[in-house]
């Protein structure tokens, strides 16, 4: 559908002119469906790409707190409800995806993606960042949610994010001081992750592309990768794998709409062709009582689900009242 077409959901324009004066684009009613992975979703009801790190500080500095603000990465583990995303949605470019390389550490902008740092740190011999290459988003979703894959987390070879408060002020934190563990950390989510400095050791250029070769077979052999999907839909609960109380539960293959449980590795989602936002938060739910009736484990998301359902899902807003309180 066109921005123009009446079944396009579009939010009332005027919320640009409360917000503060920005060097960078505001662009009201901006389609968003199309950034994210899994291809659904409504608009933002505002879109801010600010022009650098220094407008992003001046425009949260003084945006209205009772404006709600989200931050969009590269959309790789994300729903956007099909209603939208009310308030301010910010969309960090390329101002913020430099990586720079020193002795053992890399610095890399919260834009930058995943593969692009562990490309450079092989590219200056640097070890221990190969498990970047298998995580299919951003240095700042990774600090976000403490993105890990095959044996290592973000947080294992993290020495300090550089973070913005809604106030304004920017802190440089450790992984302790920010609570990060298993796909968590404990900063409100007002935040905003700006970059991060990343350590590695001395390694071998050869055994690294040797590393990085071996995490691309395995993916293309167990992972739906060429399908639209957001990655691991549920984190694994101690002790347990999500995948597999999935199997056990006969949710593998499990389709709603134009939404299904890969064949291929059964914690996946795919987006068939033709799925709504909704159609793949009803899967995600239906797997989580499925998985719960089986083996009394409730699943938590690790997708990140944001925005507003249409008013006619009111399934969807029910959940969202239940998790609320």
């Amino acid at each position: 559908m066109e921005r123009n077409d009446p079944g396009v959901p579009r939010f009332a324009n005027g919320l640009e002119k409360k917000l503060p004066p920005v060097r960078g684009r505001l662009t009201p009613n901006a389609p968003l469906g199309h950034m994210t992975w899994f291809g659904v979703g409504g608009p933002a009801e505002v879109l801010f790409k600010p022009a650098d790190k220094q407008d992003l500080i001046d425009f949260i500095k003084n945006c209205p707190r009772e404006i709600e603000v989200t931050v969009l990465g590269v959309a790789s583990n994300l729903i956007i409800r099909d209603g939208g995303i009310p308030g301010v949605v910010i969309r960090m470019g390329k101002e913020f995806s430099e990586i720079k390389a020193s002795v053992y550490h890399i610095e890399a902008g919260a834009a930058a993606l995943d593969l692009n740092v562990a490309l450079v740190a092989r590219k200056n011999a640097i070890a221990g960042l190969e498990f970047l290459s298998g995580i299919p988003g951003s240095i700042g979703g990774a600090l976000r949610m403490n993105a890990g894959a095959y044996g290592c987390e973000t947080k294992d070879v993290l020495v300090t994010a550089e973070v913005l408060f809604h106030d304004g002020t920017v802190r440089h934190m450790t992984s302790p001081e920010m609570g990060m563990r298993y796909r968590h950390n404990d900063l409100p989510a007002s935040v905003i992750f700006l970059a991060a400095t990343l350590k590695g050791s001395a390694g071998d250029g050869a055994a690294i592309e040797g590393r990085m070769a071996d995490i691309k077979t395995k993916r293309a052999e167990t992972q739906p990768i060429k399908s639209k999907t957001g990655g691991s839909t549920f984190a694994n609960p101690e002790g347990a794998k999500a995948w597999q109380l999935i199997d056990g539960a006969g949710s593998r293959g499990l389709k709603i709409g134009g939404a299904e449980m890969s064949q291929m590795h059964a914690n996946f989602m795919l987006n068939t062709g033709n799925a709504t936002a909704a159609d793949l938060e009803r899967l995600g739910e239906e797997v989580r009582q499925r998985v719960y009736a089986k083996s009394k484990i409730m699943l938590e998301w690790e997708i990140r689900r944001v925005g507003i359902p249409l008013a006619t899902d009111k399934d969807i807003l029910n959940w969202m009242k239940r998790e609320r309180s």
